[in-house]
C-alpha cells in the first residue's frame, strides 16, 4: 500500500475517508454532544499532514445507522466542530453528501483548507448491496476530488462506496492510521513472538465464532471473560443463574474446549465472578465461584481470583491481543476486572512485549478507565475490522489499496 507521502497533494482535492463514528448524547441545551472523541483524535495525523502540504482536504465519514434517511440527530455537525478544534482551523460542513452544498463547499476550498461532507449514510447507496447503485454513488463522490486517501480503519472490512468503490476510481493511498493499523496486526498475524496470548471478552460468543476458531490454530493461550464466558461455563455443565447465555452456542463452545485440548492450547475461563441481581451502579454485589451462580443472580464481571489467574497467564507473554471487556466496565461495581486485566497487559508492554488492543469496547475502556494509551503497543480504532483480520479474512478496503492507480 502506498502512503500519503507517495502522493503529490499540493493544490489538489483529496477525499479522506475517516472513521468518525463517535458516541453522542444529548447535551444540556438539547444539542448533541460527543462523549468519546478518540476516533476523531485518531484521524488528525493524516488530515494535518495533508493540510501542511497544501492539500484541499475533503473529509467523508458516517455516523450511526440512518439507513439512507436524513436524520438531524445524526448530523456530523458536532464532529466537524470538534475536528476543527483539534486541527486549530475551521472545518466547513456541507449540508449534503454529493449535492449542491457539497459541490459548493469543495469548490470554495483553498490550499490547506478542510471541509467535511455530511453523513455518508444519509445516502442509501453508500451501503447498498446493488453494485451498480453503489458504483454510481461512488462516481459522484469521486467527482469531488482528485485523489483518495483511506484512513478509516473501522470500516475497511466493508465493501462500501466510500471505502471500496471510490478507491477504484481515483489515485489512492493509505492514511497514517490505516498504515499503522495494518502494521500492528501484521506483527501479531505473521510469526508473532511467543508465548502468544489472546484475551477475549464482550457479551456474545456468536460475535466471535470465526475468530475463536482461527485463534485456536495460532495462539498458546486464550483467556475468556466478559458475558461470553457464561456460554463456555454452561458448556462445562455449570449453572450460570441469570447471566447472559447463548443457549444455541453451547455446543459450539464445547467444541472449542475440545479443540483447544487437542491442540495443546490453554483455554482459561473465570474461576470466580462478580454477581448482582440487577445491572445498576447501585446494585449490591457478591463474589462467587464461577460454578456457583445462583438463580436470580447474574455475572457482570470477573472476580479477583480470576484477575490473578489471568495476570499469571499473561506474565510470560511476549505477544498479547485483547478484544472485549471483562465486565460491564461502564459501571463502577463491574469495572475492576477490565481495569486490572488491562493493567496486566500494560506490564507485558513494559517488559518489551507486543500488545494490541482490538478496538471497539476495549479501546473505549482504555479511555474511560483512564489507562495510559502508551501502556499498549497499539490501540486499534476498529473492533469489527480487527476481528476479521484476526480471523484471517481479506478486508476489501485494504485489498483495494494494494491495486495500482497512478498519482
Amino acid at each position: 500500500m502506498r502512503s500519503i507521502d507517495d502522493l503529490e497533494v499540493a493544490g489538489r482535492r483529496v477525499l479522506v475517508r475517516s472513521d468518525l463514528n463517535v458516541p453522542l448524547a444529548d447535551g444540556e441545551h438539547g444539542e448533541r454532544a460527543i462523549t468519546d472523541d478518540g476516533r476523531i483524535r485518531a484521524s488528525v495525523a493524516t488530515i494535518r499532514a495533508l493540510v501542511d502540504r497544501g492539500a484541499r482536504v475533503v473529509v467523508c465519514a458516517h455516523l450511526g445507522r440512518p439507513k439512507g434517511e436524513v436524520r438531524p440527530e445524526l448530523s456530523l455537525r458536532p464532529v466537524a466542530a470538534r475536528l476543527g478544534e483539534l486541527l486549530g482551523r475551521p472545518v466547513a460542513l456541507a449540508a449534503d453528501v454529493v449535492g449542491p452544498s457539497a459541490q459548493a463547499v469543495v469548490a470554495g476550498l483553498g490550499d490547506g483548507d478542510v471541509a467535511m461532507l455530511e453523513n455518508l449514510r444519509f445516502e442509501a447507496a453508500e451501503t447498498s448491496k446493488d453494485d451498480a447503485e453503489r458504483a454510481a454513488f461512488a462516481e459522484r463522490l469521486a467527482a469531488l476530488a482528485d485523489l483518495y486517501v483511506s484512513d478509516g480503519f473501522g470500516v475497511v472490512h466493508r465493501a462500501q462506496a466510500s471505502v471500496y468503490d471510490v478507491a477504484r476510481l481515483l489515485p489512492h493511498a493509505a492514511g497514517r492510521l490505516v498504515l499503522a493499523e495494518a502494521d500492528a496486526f501484521r506483527r501479531v498475524l505473521v510469526d508473532p513472538e511467543r508465548p502468544y496470548v489472546v484475551v477475549l471478552g464482550g457479551s456474545k460468543v456468536s460475535d466471535k465464532l470465526g475468530v475463536i476458531g482461527a485463534l485456536l490454530d495460532r495462539v498458546d493461550r486464550l483467556l475468556v471473560g466478559g458475558g461470553m464466558c457464561f456460554t463456555f461455563l454452561a458448556a462445562q455443565g455449570h449453572g450460570v443463574g441469570d447471566s447472559l447465555l447463548e443457549v444455541d452456542q453451547v455446543a459450539a463452545c464445547a467444541g472449542f474446549l475440545e479443540r483447544a485440548a487437542e491442540r495443546g492450547v490453554e483455554l482459561v475461563l473465570p474461576v470466580d465472578v462478580v454477581v448482582a441481581r440487577e445491572l445498576s451502579a447501585e446494585a449490591a454485589t457478591q463474589v462467587v465461584p464461577a460454578d456457583g451462580i445462583e438463580p436470580g443472580w447474574k455475572g457482570l464481571d470477573i472476580g479477583p481470583a480470576t484477575v490473578k489467574l489471568f495476570a499469571d497467564r499473561l506474565a510470560e507473554a511476549r505477544t498479547v491481543v485483547w478484544n472485549g471487556p471483562m465486565g460491564v466496565f461502564e459501571l463502577a461495581p463491574f469495572a475492576e476486572g477490565t481495569r486490572q486485566v488491562a493493567e496486566a497487559i500494560t506490564e507485558v508492554t513494559a517488559r518489551g512485549g507486543t500488545t494490541v488492543v482490538g478496538g471497539g469496547d476495549s479501546a473505549a475502556a482504555v479511555r474511560l478507565l483512564g489507562l495510559p494509551a502508551d501502556g499498549f503497543t497499539h490501540i486499534s480504532t476498529g473492533g469489527g475490522a480487527s476481528l476479521e483480520l484476526l480471523e484471517g479474512r481479506t478486508l476489501p478496503g485494504l485489498a483495494v489499496l494494494e491495486d495500482g492507480a497512478d498519482a
